[in-house]
């Protein structure tokens, strides 16, 4: 941490690289990135499509693994070449929203929500069950925590999303267009669900998206261009 910030660092990239593609189509995606996400910070990447936004993503969310580099997550580095590691640094600190919902459609809205908690394997099914309705009351879906992914909105269905997102207290939470397939008013409810719940929890929030206006509310915006931040 630089002298002078006292903000505490969720997660941190150093030098990260990736190649996607062999031989001839070999592409060199990321070009020696370097971030700090903070808790209770959410800060926005924009720039064109290919300039290595979501696979910075994948990367940071232990989902995908880097050429070289490194990456600390709450002060602990996840070796590229340990799954087990992986695993238990994404389960105990990461949280994931997609731009598609990836409900499970045969699930209510709150056994979609417990699914990371069950996963975890550390609550009782009394404990899961009172967090999910909180979650899902936090995202304006209290009534609705026995409907199917198939009787909410797509708006609604996004939220059941965030909420899962956070079932296990994550330290980090990521999206990748999360609001992507959503029209304006649905975009916004969202996103305001998303930021209002990572700020009250401290989290730290990195959101990939191409709305400008959803971009402008971050407290930071980051440009990418060519698998490299700009100024």
């Amino acid at each position: 941490m630089s002298s002078g910030d006292e903000r505490e660092i969720a997660l941190e990239c150093r030098d990260l690289h990736k190649h996607l593609g062999e031989g001839e189509t070999r592409v060199h995606v990321l070009r020696g990135v370097n971030l700090k996400l903070y808790r209770g910070e959410v800060s926005a990447i924009v720039g064109p499509s290919g300039c290595g936004k979501s696979t910075l993503l994948y990367l940071l969310g232990l989902l995908d693994r880097q050429d070289s580099g490194s990456i600390i997550v709450q002060g602990e580095e996840a070796p590229p070449d340990k799954e087990g590691d992986h695993t238990r640094i994404r389960g105990d600190h990461i949280g994931f929203v997609f731009q598609f919902h990836f409900l499970l459609p045969e699930f209510s809205a709150a056994e979609n929500v417990m699914l990371p908690m069950r996963k975890l394997g550390r609550m009782s099914q009394e404990e899961m069950e009172k967090r999910a309705s909180s979650l899902l009351s936090d995202v304006g879906l209290g009534e609705k925590t026995h409907r199917l992914p198939s009787q909410l909105s797509g708006g609604e269905q996004q939220r059941v999303a965030i909420a899962r997102s956070l079932a296990n207290m994550p330290s980090v939470l990521l999206a990748d267009e999360p609001t992507g397939n959503l029209d304006v008013k649905n975009s916004l409810m969202v996103f305001e669900s998303l930021t209002r719940l990572a700020k009250e929890k401290g989290q730290a929030v990195l959101i990939v998206t191409h709305n400008p206006d959803l971009a402008e509310k971050c407290d930071r915006i980051l440009r990418m261009q060519d698998g490299q931040f700009i100024d």
